[in-house]
């Protein structure tokens, strides 16, 4: 009898427990949420918010957040789609409701600063960003010029990665496919991303490869404290610009699972040379059902085609 990836990994799991207590992440999960980001100005002040409130705010959004028949709606402006629209209401998965830690609806992914706001970026960024193409790994730099090179193209256009930082790390929730499945082993974690079938691969207490090797995610390396996966990340790729970052970006992250069904997810951004302080995200994974499905973005991936040749015209006109 065959035993898939995952059963396996239980069973190796299992016998590795029994020598040390760790805590069992294992199984699909979810960061779905209408919880932005950033923490918007209605809630100025104010880190979380009544049930009342949440289901106002929830309605206020699906009503406001629908993009059926206006192209100019506040999702896909957010997205930089306004004006030519992609997806449907069909497509779009953000969940029903804000994020729901400690029993109260959070405001906005950011818990520190206090604000709930990313800090600004340093001068040096700002010169360094000034001109790229929108997107990259992460949330990519300031939009930039049109251009017929695909090699200065945002990464998630030419799904490589995906976008809005959904493998992160940190790993942050988009409009859609925002499922993972995590397996363990003794000497590993791996971290399946629906969107673009992307995996994050985690040693466990091991060293950082050498400065001069780069990977797309980073060189992630775990540890456990307690019931928690701490997992500290270096060494990304130039092109991955999370919010506009450098390879300095660092990142750490904590998984811990507080019940049968949630996993408290926690990240700390910090690059010095990119933002004016480090700051750090929260927000719960949530026990779903499976399996995950392909996510096969190359097939059909006219966009890229019609972008190229709108800059090189654009290139040409010049």
């Amino acid at each position: 009898m065959r035993l898939t990836i995952a059963a396996l990994a239980l069973a190796t799991l299992a016998s590795a427990q029994t020598r040390t207590a760790i805590p069992d992440l294992q199984g699909i999960w979810t960061n779905v949420t209408l919880t932005q980001l950033e923490r918007p100005e209605e809630f100025k002040g104010r880190h979380s918010i009544s049930d009342a409130e949440a289901a106002a705010w929830a309605k206020k959004d699906k009503e406001e957040g629908s993009i059926d028949g206006d192209l100019n709606n506040k999702v896909l402006r957010n997205a930089g789609s306004a004006g030519t629209g992609a997806y449907n209401d069909l497509f779009i998965d953000r969940g029903n409701n804000l994020a729901r830690v400690d029993g109260r609806f959070r405001t906005s992914l950011v818990i520190d600063p206090a604000d709930g706001k990313v800090p600004a970026l340093t001068p040096e960024a700002q010169q360094r960003n000034r001109g790229l193409p929108r997107g990259g790994g992460g949330e990519g730099g300031p939009a930039g010029p049109a251009t017929d090179d695909v090699k200065r193209r945002p990464l998630s256009e030419r799904c490589i990665v995906g976008f809005g930082s959904t493998a992160g790390p940190p790993m942050l929730p988009v409009l859609y496919n925002n499922n993972y499945q995590i397996v363990q082993t003794p000497d590993a974690v791996m971290i399946l991303v629906e969107m673009i079938h992307d995996v994050r691969v985690i040693r466990l207490n091991g060293q950082h490869a050498p400065s001069n090797i780069r990977f797309l995610f980073g060189d992630s390396i775990g540890h456990y404290e307690g019931d928690t996966l701490v997992v500290d990340t270096t060494n990304y790729r130039p092109e991955i610009r999370f919010h506009g970052s450098s390879e300095n970006l660092h990142v750490i992250e904590r998984f811990r699972r507080v019940d049968k069904d949630t996993i408290l997810y926690r990240a700390t951004i910090d690059d010095p040379t990119t933002f004016t302080r480090p700051w750090t995200v929260e927000y719960p994974f949530v026990a779903t059902e499976g399996p995950i499905y392909e996510y096969a973005c190359h097939e059909g991936n006219y966009g890229i085609v019609d972008i190229l040749s709108a800059g090189a015209k654009a290139t040409q006109g010049k």
